[in-house]
This record gives structure tokens, sequence and C-alpha cells, in this order.
């Protein structure tokens, strides 16, 4: 089968990778690019554990083929540390025990950094519409709506400090 050149940012880093225009974005990122912070779950777009941002919206990366990716932005749950300082939306995962085996920590978080970018005092009932493509087997739900809530608040408090 034919490989194509395909060239898109990732995580801030320009990237070139030879692939076959059958394979999904989720493949590279997991195998070519070895970044296994993105799940691959259902493979079927149903739970959201492949959740990446492209261009700062979320996708199901098990849906979208790595050539569709050409010329855009993808980050994944690996580019949102600063070094070894973690996102405040990670932060407050960990801080409201919003966690547990952490299979859709990554896609949840991505999905809640794409609200958060749009939308900085999101309701309760904004943040659940955005998790919506999200499925969890282990918190409930509860304890990641509030990670999201107490990360909101941060970064608006952090934001405010620097002005």
């Amino acid at each position: 089968m034919k490989k194509f050149s395909v060239t898109f940012t990732l995580n801030g880093q320009a990237v070139e990778i030879l692939t076959a225009p059958n394979r999904t974005l989720l493949q590279v990122i997991r195998e070519d690019l070895g970044l296994t912070g993105t799940k691959h779950g259902c493979g079927l777009g149903d739970c959201g554990a492949c959740t990446v941002l492209l261009d700062g919206e979320p996708v199901n990366s098990c849906l979208i083929l790595a050539v569709q990716a050409h010329g855009h932005e993808v980050t994944t749950i690996e580019g949102l540390a600063d070094g070894d300082r973690l996102h405040p939306l990670q932060e407050a995962f960990v801080e409201n025990g919003a966690i547990q085996c952490g299979f859709c920590t990554p896609g949840m978080i991505l999905s809640a950094k794409a609200l958060l970018d749009r939308k900085k005092r999101p309701r309760e009932a904004d943040i659940r519409q955005a998790l919506s493509g999200n499925l969890c087997r282990c918190t409930g739900y509860q304890k990641i709506v509030e990670a999201v809530e107490d990360a909101a608040k941060s970064m608006r408090t952090k934001k405010e400090a620097a002005s």
C-alpha cells in the first residue's frame, strides 16, 4: 500500500510521518509517535478515551485518519503540562479525586480544556455537555465535574492575578 507524507503540529512541535492512508490518528499517535496517553477504547467513537484536540476542538482520534491531520494542530494529554508543572485541569483532577483507573482521564481533560478555552465561566450544564462524549466506568461524574469547575476558577484567578 502506498504511504503518504503527513506533516502536522503535535503538542507544539512539527511532526512529519510516512503512513498508510487507512491508519487512524490514534494509531499514529500511539504506535509511531509513542504517546500512549491517548487511549484506544471502543474504536467506534463512542467512549471518548481517544479524544485529542484538533485545532483546539475535541475529536475522537480513532475516527480521524492520520492523513486528515495534515497541516493541522494536534494536542494530546502529553502536551498540556509545562515541563514538570501540570496544567490546572490535570491538577484539579488529582486534587478532586476525579481519577480512578485513569483510562478515561486524558479524554475527559482534553474535552474540558476545549470547553474552558472558549468559556471561562461554564455552568455545570455546560461542563456536563462538554464531557458527554466521554464515558467513565469508575468514578461517576460528580468529581469530574467538580474538578472542571475548580480548574475554571483556578485558571480565572491566575489570569486575573497576571493582569
